[in-house]
């Protein structure tokens, strides 16, 4: 027989087998129990989290031949569940909006949902991507949307619900699909490779959900090209060899030299990562993983829910985190992904990245503006308790002038005897004014107002 994807053959097939979503499949079952299910539904959410899944677990439920009435555990063996598990039920009818999004397709629509269904207790169809139909569709949709036969159901599933117009989604009841988490995941690839008899490593099922962010059929279809590379056991190295994932262990040492403030080992370990056939952004993107890992290690423990690590990988993460303070990570993720965008559209991207990469690691040679100025403050003050300066005869000259405007421009430019005034109100202003460098900017300042009063004292 033709092999099967696993994410066909894999395929939830009642409410308690769809995965990640849990208060869904409730209001679902509670509407059936109740003979509360209504006329339209709309499911939104993103690729592989179980939208047309659920509306063909719905049509079973609505129309299992098993039983006389709507029921929350369709039998999946009957004529009707079996030909809705392979689309080819003539009552529940699968329509792709990409396809059939012309005002022609949906008439068509209408004119056949006015007769009853062949053999099942109503006639349900499936719009899968309805966003897709074009605006005269959706308007020649409304009129029976909102007032179906009794024996018609629709189900619509979009992955942009924004783009499904307000009068439509008024109509109907809409679900959110949440994306689901990468543990539920890790298990549900667990369950199948026992289940397929495929031996494989435990540190494997982890990276591999994350890799599917979220979608259960990106995971299912990942696990299948690792199956049709032939390796058995399933180890972490295909992930590098044939999913373009870097090694874990090269990104934890890469981190490792950054934190240790080692630059030449930094670009070794990058140049270990780049000569694997990795791209800059892979990298990046590895790398924001990885810190985001250490950041919360380090504000929540290693035994946090929130890390989504085997117990090996924790405590790695732990011994990383020592190295790096909770600021420093913070600006390392932010600046990792500005620097993603930028990499894709410069000519010179390893050059960017062995730059930002040695800015964190050499992070102690860049001070930033507060930083600056208080080692200003800290070395003014330990220079005054040293030795009390005099202040210069410029400075003093320009208080003042300031204090006596009627002074001529001869006299603002003669020298005066320093004067050994005590500190004024402001300790720290005294403090920078007595700053060689900050001294030389007054001065400069101070010339600037001198030649702004000589102007004015020369008006009539």
């Amino acid at each position: 027989m033709p092999y099967t994807v696993l994410a066909r053959k894999y395929r939830s097939q009642t409410f308690d087998e769809v995965i990640g979503q849990d208060p869904i499949a409730r209001t679902l079952k509670n509407a059936i129990k109740t003979a509360k299910v209504a006329h339209a539904y709309l499911f939104a959410g993103t690729r592989g989290v179980g939208k047309t899944t659920m509306a063909r677990v719905l049509a079973k439920a609505l129309n299992c031949l098993a039983f006389e009435t709507p029921t929350t555990q369709p039998c999946c063996k009957c004529e009707s569940c079996i030909a809705v598990n392979v689309g080819d039920d003539i009552d529940v009818i699968e329509i792709d909006g990409a396809s059939n999004n012309r005002v022609d397709e949906i008439r068509e629509l209408r004119q056949n949902a006015i007769y009853r269904p062949a053999r099942s207790r109503f006639k349900i169809y499936i719009i899968d991507e309805v966003h897709m139909l074009s605006t005269g569709a959706f308007n020649a949709l409304l009129k029976i949307l909102e007032e179906p036969p009794s024996h018609v159901k629709f189900i619509f599933a979009t992955t942009e619900p924004n783009k499904v117009i307000a009068t439509i989604q008024s109509r109907c009841q809409r679900f959110d699909f949440n994306n689901i988490s990468a543990r539920l995941i890790a298990e549900q690839l667990k369950s199948i490779l026992e289940q397929e008899k495929i031996k494989y490593q435990e540190d494997l099922v982890l990276p591999l959900a994350k890799m599917a962010n979220g979608s259960m059929r990106d995971g299912l279809s990942l696990l299948d090209r690792l199956i049709s590379t032939g390796s058995e056991p399933l180890t972490t190295e295909l992930l590098e060899e044939f999913l373009g994932q870097p090694n874990s262990e090269k990104i934890y040492h890469l981190t490792a030299e950054i934190g240790d403030s080692n630059a030449a080992g930094t670009l070794a370990a990058l140049e270990d990562l780049v000569s694997a056939g990795l791209s800059e952004v892979q990298i990046v993107d590895s790398l924001i993983d990885c810190m985001r890992d250490l950041m919360v290690a380090k504000s929540t423990g290693t035994e946090s829910e929130l890390l989504i690590l085997t117990a090996e990988q924790r405590s790695r993460a732990g011994e990383l985190a020592e190295k790096f303070d909770t600021a420093a990570l913070i600006y390392n993720i932010t600046t990792l992904e500005k620097l993603r965008w930028s990499i894709k559209n410069s000519d010179t991207p390893r050059a960017l990245l062995e730059a930002s990469l040695l800015r964190f690691a050499l992070s102690e040679h860049f001070l930033n503006v507060d930083q600056l100025l208080s080692q200003l403050q800290t070395g003014s003050s330990a220079a005054q308790k040293k030795k009390q300066p005099a202040r210069s005869v410029r400075n003093e000259t320009s208080i003042e002038q300031r204090g006596k405007p009627e002074t001529t421009a001869d006299e603002q430019t003669q020298d005066k005897p320093v004067l050994n005034h005590p500190k004024t109100a402001s300790q720290r202003k005294n403090e920078l004014i007595n700053d060689p460098a900050v001294k030389t900017v007054l001065i400069g300042l101070d010339a600037t107002i001198t030649g702004i009063e000589e102007a004015k004292n020369q008006k009539p």
